[in-house]
């Protein structure tokens, strides 16, 4: 019967032709841990079912956090769907709350979507962006003092000098980005390092930056262009750095700003009232070429992109991607003639017009 011990001969010393009834049944309750008060759902020797997870959070093969798993799983992992501190999760199940995706501190994920976050450390860097542009803004008038002719303009004096700094700053960070990661060239949406991601969200502080200095000190019918620009332009920026995605996209865009290093310089030297020397007339070459590659065949290029992309690309992301492309192009071709007009078939009317706006 079960449970009491069989005392016949042949019991105490079977014979090696008789099988051994359960020998690994037998050392099973050794490797089981026993359940402690409170524990449920534990599964128990005798009824052989898989071991599986419980209300604490453990499985039967994990008796406590500090030990070593002990189940077959590949590598030491606990076999069961459990949450033991050492196991991967599997195919189809999400990380954890708060765990750092796989690569670059992206936020976790699931099955290839992206999980909610409460807040982004991007946003951080979008603050700490907004003051520090802010009070460059403050100090450039010690910096750099406006010459004579700039001094009915301290604002815009100073306003230049930022975007300037901006400017340098970012689009030599692209190039740089697309140096030292050359995946970023290849996977425009998922690759995201984070100096390419704080880059982004540097760019996003300095244009809301530049959007609330020019709202405090400019008429709303000079500046309602820029001021819907960098409305698109947050939010494209904002969308990659919230989502950590179309990082390398928003990388590309930044290339612009190489172009607008000699854009800002040429309104300096206006301000400064140096247009006829070799300085502006050599800055208005370099300004028209670098116009043409890194901003129109850049925005081109891009749009291009997403028109081939659009079965990958989410339908509101493709569709505010489509719209920004669609202000951007028509925006950058009026200034390139108004560019050409004025540098190369430009009047005395034309120049007095331009410095006083």
């Amino acid at each position: 019967m079960p449970g009491k011990a069989d005392t016949s001969p042949g019991a105490q010393f079977p014979s090696s032709r008789s099988p051994c009834p359960t020998p690994r049944r037998e050392a099973l309750p050794l490797r089981v841990r026993i359940p402690a008060r409170g524990d449920a759902g534990t599964a128990s020797p005798s009824s052989g079912a898989a071991p599986g997870p419980s209300p604490r959070g453990r499985c039967s093969l994990c008796p406590r956090p500090g030990d070593a798993h002990r189940g077959r799983g590949r590598a030491g992992r606990c076999p069961g769907r459990c949450r033991c501190p050492g196991r991967a999760p599997g195919l189809g199940e999400a990380d954890p709350v708060g765990q750092r995706g796989r690569s670059h501190g992206s936020p976790g994920k699931a099955a290839g979507r992206w999980m909610p976050m409460a807040f982004s450390p991007g946003l951080l860097v979008v603050a700490g962006s907004f003051a520090a542009f802010r009070l460059l803004n403050r100090g450039l008038e010690r910096l750099v003092p406006p010459p004579p002719s700039a001094r009915r303009n301290r604002w815009k004096w100073r306003n230049i000098w930022t975007s300037l700094a901006h400017s340098v700053l970012s689009g030599g960070g692209a190039l740089a980005g697309f140096y030292l990661h050359p995946e970023l060239s290849k996977d425009l949406v998922g690759t995201h390092p984070p100096g390419a991601h704080s880059l982004v969200a540097v760019s996003v502080g300095y244009f809301l930056e530049d959007f609330v200095d020019m709202l405090c000190n400019q008429k709303l019918h000079q500046s309602w262009e820029l001021l819907f620009h960098h409305s698109v332009v947050i939010v494209c920026f904002g969308i990659a750095v919230l989502l950590h995605q179309y990082v390398g996209f928003a990388l590309v865009a930044l290339l612009v700003e190489i172009n607008s290093i000699f854009l800002h310089l040429r309104q300096i030297l206006l301000m400064a009232n140096l247009v006829h020397t070799t300085c502006y007339r050599l800055n208005s070459v370099i300004n028209l070429g670098t116009y043409v590659v890194f901003r129109i065949a850049t925005l081109a290029w891009m749009t291009h992109w997403l028109f081939l992309n659009r079965q990958n690309v989410p339908p509101a992301t493709y569709a505010v991607g489509t719209v920004g492309m669609a202000i951007m192009t028509p925006m950058n071709i009026i200034l390139f003639y108004r560019l050409l007009r004025s540098d190369f078939f430009k009047s005395r009317r034309d120049v007095q017009r331009e410095k006083e706006e």
